[in-house]
Parts: C-alpha cells; sequence; structure tokens
C-alpha cells in the first residue's frame, strides 16, 4: 500500500485524508485564520473539526492536494499521531482567566517549543492548567501541571482512554522554571527506561511510584 501523504492520515472511508497544522498553545492569530479559510475554501474541503487537543483538524482532503494544501498554508504538521510527544494542552491561566492563578498559557507554549514531536516509547500527553478547576485535564494526562497560589503541581501518569487512570502526585509548589526542569527530567526518565508502546502511567505501575521517582 503506498504511503500516505505527509503529515496525512488516512480516514474511515479509505480515500480521504486528514491533516492538524501545528497551532501551539490553540492561538490562532486573524492572518491564520484567514489563510485557514482561504484554503477550506480553494479545495472545497468539507469537514474543519476543532479537536479535544486545542488544534483544528481538515478532513476529507484528496491525497493529491495535500502537498499543496501544506503550501498554501505555510504551516507545519502537529504532532498529533505516533509515538511522541503530543501538543501541549493549556488553558488561558492569568492571561485572561479570573481564576487563574499560575502562567499556564505562556509555560505551555514553552512546553510545546521544547518537546513537542519528541520521539518516546508511546504518546505522551501533558495538560497545563491555570488553576485547581484544571481545564486542561491535568489528573488525565501523563504528565499534568496544576496552577496554585504558591506555584505549580506537578501530576505523571495520567490516562483517559480505554483504562483511565488518575495521575499521581509528584511534586507541589514549583515556580515556572521548575515546573519546566521537572517535566524534563520526567520525559527523559520515561524515554530512557519505558518499554517500547508503554505509556507512563504503565510504566510507573509497574516500576513502583517510589521507584520512579528515584529516576527523576
Amino acid at each position: 500500500m503506498a504511503n500516505s501523504p505527509r503529515g496525512a492520515v488516512l480516514q474511515r472511508d479509505g480515500e480521504t485524508y486528514a491533516i492538524i497544522p501545528k497551532i501551539s498553545g490553540g492561538l490562532l492569530s486573524l492572518d491564520t485564520l484567514k489563510t485557514i479559510t482561504s484554503v477550506v475554501e480553494k479545495y472545497q474541503i468539507p469537514i474543519v473539526k476543532l479537536t479535544g487537543a486545542q488544534r483544528i483538524a481538515l478532513v476529507g482532503l484528496k491525497a493529491e492536494d495535500v502537498e499543496n494544501i501544506w503550501s498554501d498554508l505555510g504551516m507545519d504538521p502537529a504532532p498529533a499521531v505516533g509515538a511522541v510527544v503530543r501538543s501541549v494542552h493549556a488553558c488561558p491561566g492569568t492571561a485572561v482567566c479570573k481564576n487563574g492563578k499560575q502562567n499556564s498559557l505562556g509555560v505551555g507554549l514553552k512546553l510545546d517549543e521544547l518537546f513537542a514531536g519528541k520521539e518516546l516509547p508511546d504518546k505522551l500527553k501533558i495538560g497545563v492548567s491555570g488553576c485547581t478547576i484544571s481545564c486542561s485535564q491535568s489528573w488525565l494526562r501523563d504528565i499534568g501541571l496544576i496552577g496554585k497560589s504558591k506555584g505549580w503541581t506537578v501530576v505523571v501518569g495520567g490516562n483517559a482512554g480505554g483504562k483511565p487512570r488518575i495521575a499521581d502526585l509528584l511534586a507541589d509548589g514549583l515556580d515556572d522554571e521548575q515546573a519546566v526542569e521537572l517535566v524534563g527530567k520526567i520525559i527523559k526518565a520515561y524515554e530512557e527506561n519505558a518499554k517500547k508502546k508503554e505509556r507512563l502511567g504503565k510504566f510507573i505501575d509497574r516500576l513502583g511510584f517510589k521507584e520512579f521517582k528515584k529516576l527523576i
């Protein structure tokens, strides 16, 4: 079977494709919105879908159009499939939200810049929430950050999939720099010690949380 076009995922009909442009932090400029609208009109893309990970999926593309669409968009594919760090999910936090305790958008963008697309034993999702309401579902992410008045709480091993798992509390009261550094240590420990196709939560359960913390 022929390879799929760059950054494209074959759809249920076995003929058309979907692509997901990279939109860091879910932030869209007016120019980006205009470009996407122009591309949708030009190629008569039948479905434009907001995803649960703050991305826009363009669905129903012809294989021969995909590369031209990427060129017209002037955007890179999002890390939306495969055993990689996926696009970081971040809420607005103190940028605009009245409930925000920490700068979730700023930290989320930094984490996305540092780690999105990094290859790992399995997919890894990061949620950054500016307060304990946890709009980015941090307790159900492989790595979750939760903003509190005294700093960041970091949790690990969450999963909202077929076998849901609530994350384990790893650290409290971290500033932005400490939180980003800790995320890097978690990813490094996971990369170097987990088995192939073993999600972070399963790796923690196999190793034991106490032993996992020794790796950080």
